[in-house]
């Protein structure tokens, strides 16, 4: 994966998992300052806003990264971080989905059904996806210290 994906997927991600759990709070967990008041919090329309901006973009590079990392890791043989990777595929799938559907739903109880499945698949992708990006740190830090202990010995340190 090439750097500007992974700085891509990653920002976006975040962006993405923070608008997100933010609307969620303003919407159900807040109370308006005006009983007549629209929304329960002022920045509520702006975090929408972004949220539902930058979804898109997050769809668009989730499927550059889907193509130039997760198709080559699929045939891999069993890699440490393979099962946070498939269920980040998983919830991403129905996380995108749901969000598409709840921008044309009209009746009421599919509203409710996919807020649900949206926000719980959006909570699952947020905390696997970050497990995920642990577990490659960590793999990462072991492999460098092997390097450098393959120096250590090669120079004679």
């Amino acid at each position: 994966m090439k750097r500007w994906e992974r700085w891509s997927m990653n920002s976006l991600s975040a962006i993405v998992g923070v608008t997100g759990f933010l609307y969620l709070w303003m919407k159900y967990f807040t109370d308006p300052p005006d009983p007549f008041a629209v929304v329960n919090h002022p920045w509520q329309t702006a975090v929408l806003n972004l949220h539902v901006i930058a979804s898109p973009l997050f769809i668009l590079v989730f499927g550059i990264v889907f193509n130039s990392h997760v198709m080559k890791k699929l045939g891999a043989p069993k890699l440490p971080n393979r099962t946070s990777g498939y269920v980040s595929l998983g919830s991403f799938a129905v996380m995108a989905f749901s969000g598409y559907l709840l921008q044309i739903t009209m009746h009421e109880w599919w509203l409710q059904a996919l807020v649900v499945t949206h926000v719980a698949s959006g909570a699952v992708f947020s905390l696997v996806y970050g497990v995920h990006l642990l577990i490659m740190l960590r793999l990462a830090r072991a492999r460098d210290r092997q390097g450098s202990v393959a120096l250590e010995v090669a120079w004679g340190d």
